[in-house]
């Protein structure tokens, strides 16, 4: 059992206990965090006098080495070592020999893999916003190409107003740019280093914190050395934002399946996102819209996890903490999946525009505009109301919509009604009419394109100052 402790103990750790305390299974995910995390921290140190040059040039030699070995496959890292920690610095050891004991001179496993943690998850967050911005993109082609594609819009899953795929799909441009704020957000929070925060206290070398943080591209060092070790706080954002993402993403996908419906038949889903029944041979069923909804509560349940284990632990560190690991891997590489796969679904996926504007003409979602023609005539606007529900009826009664009725059937319900109801109440002219900012006429539609094309095209990487090698 390779490890990195035991000098104070005169019995070996019981194998079961062993097991159960050790963490490589899964922190193996952090050998190249570790590596560049341990090379910047002997850069530094030879900086400040602590290794000699030889020294250093012998250890990143070795760690590099170590780290193509992994890539390469010819290093297997193997559950003999405890963590991930302990593979490398035994294997720099075994390679170079006394240069390697040397290599964490100055530092704590506490503020190892708090720093492992940080350069991982901030990785993610990076690896995240650029899936958002690929499917932003696509929903905002999608936007371009449906400005005149009138549909129902919806309340309590009723038909309510017309108005075109490209506002429906724009409700959702919105959403997952708030998600893409939101790890901006995050990723400035959590951009500080905490090599150099030692167990729990700092260290007495001399260690130049700034330095090593700015080797690593983060802002600055953390300040406080406790809070350093003790705490995921951006963890629980990082999850949080995830679980929002999937929040939208999963309401998305809700309504694509009820789009797809027999009963709807507003959207067709690309073969090659949707799967057959073994035993009926005309289904074709939306899996992959099914499972990004049911994997949504798998990314809350990371999300709970780390808040409960976090809630009732002291300052400063405690081996609870090791269980941040294993369900936020899991998280992220659920969401980014999810991500990659609802874009790909969605940018094959055929909508039916036919069918969504019968569907709109239907479902009477043009019966506001209608009690408003009638409160333009000077009919008092509860009036109007009354004689707009006289007319759904006599239209369900007759299965019809408003636009198929003759003028003397609308004036035998009232006769304010006249020729001009019919380009009154078409749905071109009850969508074109609402021309304020974010409202679905084709004006103020393109207005909010131009604006989210400009948006898209932005770098907030730069604006952030991240380094292109991390972007």
């Amino acid at each position: 059992m390779a490890q990195l402790w035991g000098g104070r103990f005169t019995r070996e750790t019981d194998k079961l206990v062993y097991n159960f305390n050790a963490s490589v299974s899964f922190d193996k995910k952090f050998y190249r965090q570790d590596i560049e995390g341990s090379i910047a921290h002997v850069v530094m140190l030879e900086k400040q006098g602590i290794l000699t040059k030889e020294e250093k040039d012998e250890i990143v030699k070795g760690l590099t080495g170590i780290r193509q070995d992994v890539e390469n496959g010819v290093l297997q890292i193997t559950e003999e070592y405890e963590d991930i920690h302990s593979f490398v610095e035994a294997n720099l050891i075994e390679r170079i020999g006394e240069a390697g004991k040397k290599l964490h001179t100055g530092r704590s496993r506490n503020d190892q893999v708090a720093l492992d943690m940080r350069l991982y998850t901030r990785a993610e967050v990076l690896a995240a916003d650029e899936l958002l911005k690929e499917l932003l993109e696509t929903l905002l082609h999608i936007m371009e190409e449906n400005i005149e594609t009138y549909m129902p819009g919806f309340t309590h899953l009723q038909k309510a107003q017309p108005v075109t795929l490209a506002h429906h799909i724009g409700a959702y441009f919105e959403m997952f740019k708030r998600d893409r704020l939101r790890l901006r957000d995050i990723y400035g929070r959590m951009n500080y280093c905490p090599l150099g925060a030692g167990a729990l206290a700092g260290t007495t070398y001399p260690l130049d914190r700034y330095y090593t943080a700015s080797l690593l591209g983060f802002e600055a060092p953390t300040l406080n050395s406790m809070d350093s070790v003790s705490d995921r706080d951006y963890v629980i954002e990082f999850l949080s934002a995830l679980s929002t993402i999937m929040m939208h993403l999963s309401r998305f996908c809700e309504e694509i399946i009820i789009w797809n419906s027999n009963e709807y038949r507003f959207v067709e889903i690309d073969d090659s996102y949707a799967t057959g029944s073994s035993i009926m041979p005309q289904k074709k069923n939306p899996d992959i819209a099914e499972l990004i909804r049911g994997k949504t509560g798998r990314v809350y349940g990371a999300l709970i996890s780390i808040l409960t284990t976090m809630k009732g632990i002291p300052l400063a560190y405690n081996k609870d903490m090791q269980e941040d690991k294993e369900l936020t891997f899991d998280a992220i590489d659920t969401v980014k999946g999810c991500l990659a796969l609802f874009e790909g679904m969605v940018r094959t996926m055929k909508f039916n525009r036919q069918i969504m504007e019968k569907s709109a003409m239907m479902g009477f979602t043009n019966a506001t505009d209608a009690a408003d023609y009638l409160v333009g005539k000077g009919v008092a606007f509860r009036d109007a109301h009354g004689i707009i529900g006289k007319l759904v009826l006599y239209c369900i009664d007759k299965k019809c919509s408003i636009d198929d009725m003759t003028i003397e059937e609308l004036k035998s319900i009232s006769p304010v009604f006249s020729e001009d109801i019919y380009e009154k109440i078409s749905l071109k002219t009850c969508v074109e009419k609402r021309l304020t900012v974010g409202a679905p006429g084709s004006e103020a539609m393109r207005r909010v394109i131009q604006l989210e094309k400009e948006y898209l095209t932005g770098d907030w990487y730069h604006e952030m100052g991240i380094p292109e090698s991390l972007s």
